[in-house]
């Protein structure tokens, strides 16, 4: 059990939250430093100071003071005037994270939020009572004040909600749960919608897609090298060493695993060629590369889900600082460092994905042995480059642009809620140029039989090959595609190219149950049962 406020959050912490596979609660320590907060804010709206956003009015109307008896309706106003985004809405998922990250920040007491507001937002979590939520209006500065505005809009009864795929108007789901509308206090309101959980949102979510391409990035390579009959030279560790890079040296790991064992490697290792061309020789400096990328954004992203980004930040009942923790800027620049970063997957994907229809070494043009009646596999590789200038569209830095807002008093802002929306498309982009290399490198293959690949590979293949069977005559491809894109979606896939790495576990035998002895002892501390497992091949078993 996590506790909001409280503990140290994950950005897989909030996938598995909002999967229902973790939860997350408030705990005594969690509500105090909500509560105490709240009256602190309290106190300020009955004593003569002025502080922004509890009794005075909001952006350049900063100097205009609110009366104690007008807090709660300036509250109201603040949530009603700033919902103004436009645009489909953002995927049901993206307003579950942002609600988990706006619970979390919350719940850590510098933000003068009641308590009844809060649990109001969990009620809601799990309760599957989701805002809709429209995907532009965001300058990723003051906060994603209009996208958060829509997201707390069911909070006073106002706004629309998912119900399935369709939405609804949130007073009839209140009516169904027998729900009334909160009615906000000083400092509420803009309590939460000053916030990046917006661009976090888009973060986390990218993040999680972004970790399983880069594995199968390593894994599509490995194919293509198969099937170009290419070197595993390049991926000793040995030349990784004398250029030590943690991205480049994973990756490297990797591919000599993923190609450990191949009879075709093996069969063609003493040909005359000298060197394969840069996208299959490179892969651990170029997917290394985005590999520090994603570790960068991941660090980003965990420090800002673990911070209070609202203002002011309420300290004491007699200091409350108005600040500028809501720019998006810490976070603007390492997604669009990351969406940069995802399109190189693209780029150098598609450049292996040419090298096999060129006719070389064994294989055929096209990858079609009756090319000119068919034209086998000339026209995806369209798709795929088609994709791979897409993503070179989308990876301007929306960073790189400030308008100001506010009359001015927002002055630079980070437009990192664009940043976080471009890096998701770049990445959904991605997904399909490597499902187009996927299908090359298996159709490739075929023509280095008998001869197998790894273990491993061959496992994939087998997968690949129930979606899409070998090309032997023209037929609608794009179904093909499209066939692996859905199969790459699916959990027993992804569980395939994320789990396979690691070796014989009874290797290392005392790491393997000083690890198991410790989780047992930390289960004993903190009450949870945690199931633990390996995979072993028996040879090693022995009476310990």
């Amino acid at each position: 059990m996590l506790i909001y406020g409280v503990d140290h959050f994950t950005y897989q912490d909030v996938i598995n939250i909002i999967n229902g596979k973790q939860k997350a609660n408030l705990d005594k320590k969690s509500k105090t430093q909500i509560q105490n907060s709240y009256q602190n804010v309290q106190k300020i709206v009955k004593s003569d100071k002025t502080v922004y956003g509890i009794n005075t009015g909001f952006g350049p109307l900063c100097d205009v003071k609110i009366s104690e008896e007008e807090t709660a309706q300036l509250q109201e106003n603040l949530i009603i005037s700033h919902s103004v985004g436009v645009g489909k809405p953002i995927a049901k998922e993206l307003s579950k994270i942002m609600m988990v990250c706006k619970i979390h920040a919350l719940s850590k007491g510098f933000s003068g939020i009641s308590l009844d507001v809060v649990e109001r937002l969990m009620l809601m979590l799990e309760k599957d009572i989701i805002p809709v939520v429209p995907e532009q209006g965001s300058v990723g500065a003051s906060g994603d004040l209009a996208p958060l505005s829509h997201l707390v809009l069911p909070l006073l009864g106002l706004g629309k909600v998912w119900d399935g795929e369709n939405t609804v108007e949130t007073a009839q789901v209140l009516e169904k749960h027998q729900l009334q509308p909160l009615k906000l206090q000083a400092k509420e309101g803009l309590a939460l919608i000053n916030g990046t959980q917006f661009i976090l949102a888009h973060a986390i979510l990218g993040l999680d897609k972004f970790k399983y391409l880069l594995d199968l990035a390593d894994v599509a390579a490995a194919f293509s090298i198969e099937a170009y009959q290419g070197s595993a030279s390049p991926f000793k560790k040995e030349l990784h060493e004398i250029r030590p890079y943690k991205g480049s040296q994973l990756v490297a790991k990797r591919m000599t695993k993923l190609l450990k064992n191949s009879e075709n490697l093996e069969y063609h290792e003493n040909c005359g060629r000298v060197q394969d061309p840069y996208s299959m020789r490179c892969v651990p400096q170029v997917h290394g590369a985005s590999r520090n990328a994603y570790e960068h954004l991941k660090q980003m992203a965990e420090t800002e889900l673990n911070s209070v980004t609202d203002n002011p930040i309420v300290i004491s009942d007699e200091e409350a600082i108005s600040g500028g923790n809501f720019h998006g800027q810490l976070m603007a620049l390492p997604i669009d460092y990351a969406t940069l970063a995802a399109a190189e997957l693209g780029n150098i994907s598609d450049r292996r994905s040419y090298l096999l229809l060129e006719g070389k070494y064994g294989l055929p043009k096209l990858l079609t042995e009756s090319s000119g009646l068919n034209s086998g596999f000339m026209i995806p590789q369209y798709t795929s480059a088609a994709l791979c200038t897409e993503n070179k569209t989308l990876c301007f830095p929306a960073s790189a642009d400030s308008i100001p807002t506010s009359l001015g008093q927002e002055d630079h802002v980070s437009m990192g809620s664009i940043s976080g929306r471009k890096f998701n498309q770049v990445l959904d982009n991605v997904e399909s140029i490597l499902a187009i290399e996927l299908m090359y490198a298996c159709q490739g293959l075929e023509f280095r039989r008998p001869r197998k690949t790894s273990g491993f590979l061959e496992e994939v293949f087998a997968k690949v090959r129930s979606v899409c069977p070998k090309l032997e005559d023209d037929r609608l491809i794009g179904d093909d595609i499209n066939n692996i894109i859905d199969l790459l979606q699916t959990d027993d896939f992804k569980k395939l190219i994320l789990s396979f790495f690691g070796g014989e576990p009874l290797l290392q035998k005392n790491i393997v149950f000083s690890l198991i002895e410790s989780i047992y002892e930390l289960s004993k501390i903190h009450g949870f049962y945690l199931a633990t497992s390996f995979t072993t091949n028996g040879t090693l078993i022995d009476k310990d």
